[in-house]
């Protein structure tokens, strides 16, 4: 599956946006927990003038169930979207500027840890993306959540899984070292990750990567870790430009209704 672009991309902002249950469905559907509310067509007149405020060339989205939903957030006319085909109401996705062109990969399938289970967890979402000269290869994740900043001897709750999908994002890390080819891993990881987590020591043993929002804390809605990132690796941690790191937060509303619980952060990448 391949888009071919229309023109060169030069500095390019790429960003992460976990859009809170995004769904067409109505209030009260089977398919949602009951305490999810469907969203009004306020709400999608909203997230759609923060989606051009945020003006992203590649956007990585969590938690959309569906496109006619993501197509009321982003224009159809600027981007080229793409959703995991997980069967799950919180889906992975993908917003890229037309002017890039798309090659979509095997998923990374074994992020579902357990498939047979009742509720499936998401798998990754993996592209190619090309400016006509230079690749780069990205992996799109939502990880299993409640392991906020537990050790790796908590073997209770959620822990164990998001250990063992953290081993899968390790093996996919170390293939794409070997490749010598740019990636980077974004999405909401569910994990407070810093420099001193024993989880991202995991990943940085594997390769050097950048974790570009390692010493800073996210302004969304008054302050708090991160726990939405984008990781670098190969040529793309070069590309990174200094000071580039941006958190898009919600001034003008007191309350996260209709809109996210998370705000979308971005880097920009000056590729060669």
């Amino acid at each position: 599956m391949c888009h071919s672009p229309s023109a060169q991309a030069h500095t390019l902002k790429i960003s992460t946006w976990n859009l809170d249950w995004l769904t067409s469905r109505q209030t009260g559907d089977s398919a949602l927990p009951e305490d999810v509310q469907g969203r009004t067509e306020n709400d999608f007149q909203r997230l759609r003038k923060y989606a051009q405020h945020l003006n992203a060339d590649i956007l990585a989205v969590q938690e959309v169930d569906d496109l006619p939903a993501l197509k009321r957030v982003l224009n159809t006319n600027d981007y080229q979207l793409f959703l995991s085909t997980d069967d799950v109401v919180q889906k992975t996705g993908l917003a890229v500027r037309k002017s890039l062109a798309v090659t979509v990969n095997e998923p990374l399938q074994e992020l579902d840890i357990n498939p047979q289970a009742v509720h499936h967890l998401r798998t990754g979402l993996d592209v190619t993306l090309s400016d006509g000269k230079t690749t780069l290869r990205l992996l799109v994740v939502h990880l299993k959540t409640g392991c906020w900043d537990q050790p790796l001897t908590q073997k209770q709750h959620s822990c164990p899984t998001l250990y063992k999908q953290f081993t899968l994002l390790e093996n996919w890390i170390a293939e794409r070292q070997d490749e010598g080819k740019p990636f980077a891993v974004l999405g909401d990881f569910n994990r407070r990750l810093t420099p001193s987590d024993p989880l991202m020591a995991h990943l940085e043993a594997v390769a050097p990567v950048t974790l570009v929002t390692s010493g800073f804390a996210s302004p969304c809605w008054g302050g708090e870790s991160f726990i939405d990132h984008i990781i670098l690796g190969n040529d793309a941690k070069n590309w990174l430009v200094p000071d580039s790191l941006l958190v898009m937060t919600y001034r003008k509303d007191t309350a996260p209704q209709g809109l996210s619980d998370h705000c979308p952060v971005s880097v920009k990448l000056a590729l060669p």
